[in-house]
């Protein structure tokens, strides 16, 4: 209860982390600092904030209870099967084509694991949503997450082929100024290429946040699009669109592994083994 009173930073949000009451949570913090005879938490109208004594012992008893879980699960684990539920976060296109498989393989040499895989494409706060890790895309703001790098994801420029008969192929990322574009609708309305970033400004009539449906605009001819390759390999290979300015696309996307940062010896061995099963195959991927 203290730590999710100390990771959270209010009662209430740790009452609702702990699926407890309000009342019962303020009771406990009371009695833990009654029993000490410590002030653990300073208290204001909005926020709780930990004092020094309060950093100090949560430090602790983290370290504490991280070896009392590794402990249970080693004895739990005694023929060293991996056994539990491993929760993991991934976004909702890239989920089912690229990490469901694997995770489909990891399932099968270890019969007592179950997997609850969790689509998003917001960045859902892990230890809200109760993840051990998740597979993300892009670069991601400072945080307290742990950082496994996958490698990178390639780009690309397409279109269709009645787009491009109609209105020709551009030869330069410049020449996008006089084109139409299919675009997210929470674009600046300026892309990025090469690796010093030039931005060329673009416009276009057709925009949204789905990515499946700015790529099905592309196909159906609407204009010229940016997405990540692996989204619109398979339709590259069936002809419904061309890639086009290959070797003028921005920058790789950055593919990683997060989860929360804990003690020493903390995490699981069965979400660690999940974590380097997906390393060993997403790594040598091409996408």
């Amino acid at each position: 209860m203290f730590l999710a009173v100390i990771d959270e930073g209010s009662l209430t949000s740790a009452a609702t982390r702990l699926g407890r009451s309000l009342q019962s949570v303020s009771r406990s913090l009371a009695r833990l600092e009654d029993d000490l005879g410590v002030e653990l938490v300073s208290r204001t109208t909005r926020r709780l904030h930990p004092t020094p004594a309060g950093l100090e012992f949560a430090g602790r008893i983290r370290l504490a209870l991280t070896t009392i879980d590794a402990a249970r699960e080693d004895l739990l684990a005694t023929d060293r099967r991996l056994a539990g539920t491993i929760r993991v976060g991934t976004s909702s296109l890239f989920g089912p084509e690229y990490v469901a498989p694997v995770l489909s393989q990891f399932l099968t040499r270890n019969p007592e694991i179950d997997i609850e895989l969790v689509l998003s494409d917001e960045r859902v706060d892990l230890v809200a949503g109760k993840l051990d890790f998740a597979v993300r895309i892009g670069n991601l703001p400072d945080s307290n997450l742990r950082i496994r790098r996958l490698g990178g994801l390639s780009w690309a420029v397409f279109a269709s082929p009645v787009y491009l008969a109609a209105y020709g192929s551009p030869e330069h990322p410049q020449d996008l100024s006089g084109h139409a574009c299919v675009l997210r609708a929470s674009d600046d309305d300026r892309w990025a290429f090469g690796d010093k970033r030039q931005r060329i400004e673009v416009h276009g009539r057709f925009r949204s946040e789905s990515a499946a449906a700015r790529n099905a605009a592309v196909a159906s001819g609407f204009g010229i699009g940016l997405a990540p390759l692996w989204q619109v390999r398979r339709l590259i290979d069936q002809g419904v669109v061309e890639q086009i300015l290959v070797g003028h696309e921005p920058p790789p996307i950055p593919l990683q592994i997060v989860w929360p940062k804990r003690g020493a010896g903390a995490m699981p061995r069965r979400v660690r083994a999940a974590i380097e099963f997906l390393v060993a195959r997403l790594s040598v991927l091409r996408i």
